[in-house]
């Protein structure tokens, strides 16, 4: 069985109406990104960082995955399918996606400060005061800027393997994310699905300039 890996950014998440990670001017939701996605923000303002991923925590439990999530699902029948996301929802797994790797954490978990280890389901709002079994505040499970990406290489390995790239949704602009598509095998054929691409078509790589739910329709009759 062939393996599908797939690659996906904000784009594919978007048409579910979560909004991406940051306009055109450098802003999230109005914030400078590092107020609110970063160490030195979370020690300078935990409450405003806290209530800005409750908002986005909110958000997400009121969207629905699109058919560009559920296509993915789908290609599990036919294929050993890797899903490696940037993305910090559950609309891969709430499609029907068995194998998911989030990169850079996810919304519905935290952790605490003390111990990046302990990690728990968390659905409601995270407030100051909300802590660990040590006593230590909780955090969102959220990569923020200057942090290691812990999963990062154990994603080099998996598209090391990959017979089929797909990379839908993402600008191709945040590392180390951005540098898995260089790991694949010279023959794996790549197929890249976004309606601004930032990457060229070659031999190796189809470009479909389309947003994730009608560019999975094309991808689905060249596969």
């Amino acid at each position: 069985m062939k393996h599908i890996v797939v690659l996906t950014g904000a784009g594919i998440s978007a048409e579910s109406g979560i909004k991406t990670f940051r306009d055109a001017d450098g802003l999230w939701e109005g914030h400078d990104v590092m107020e609110v996605a970063s160490p030195q923000g979370f020690q300078a303002n935990p409450e405003l960082v806290l209530d800005f991923y409750n908002q986005r925590r909110r958000q997400l439990l009121e969207v629905v995955p699109n058919s560009a999530h559920i296509e993915l699902a789908h290609l599990e029948k036919d294929y050993k399918v890797s899903i490696i996301t940037q993305n910090v929802d559950d609309l891969h797994e709430r499609a029907g996606s068995t194998n998911v790797m989030h990169l850079h954490g996810e919304l519905l978990k935290v952790r605490s400060t003390y111990n990046e280890q302990d990690i728990q389901e968390w659905k409601t709002d995270l407030v100051l005061g909300d802590t660990c079994s040590k006593g230590y505040q909780l955090r969102p499970h959220i990569v923020w800027f200057g942090e290691a990406v812990p999963l990062i290489e154990k994603a080099v390995d998996i598209c090391q393997t990959a017979d089929i790239l797909l990379i839908i949704g993402t600008s191709m602009q945040v590392y180390p994310a951005a540098s898995l598509m260089h790991y694949v095998q010279p023959e794996t054929k790549i197929y890249y699905i976004d309606p601004k691409p930032a990457i060229d078509g070659n031999k190796q790589v189809t470009v479909i300039s389309e947003p994730a739910t009608s560019g999975m329709l094309k991808l689905k009759k060249l596969l």
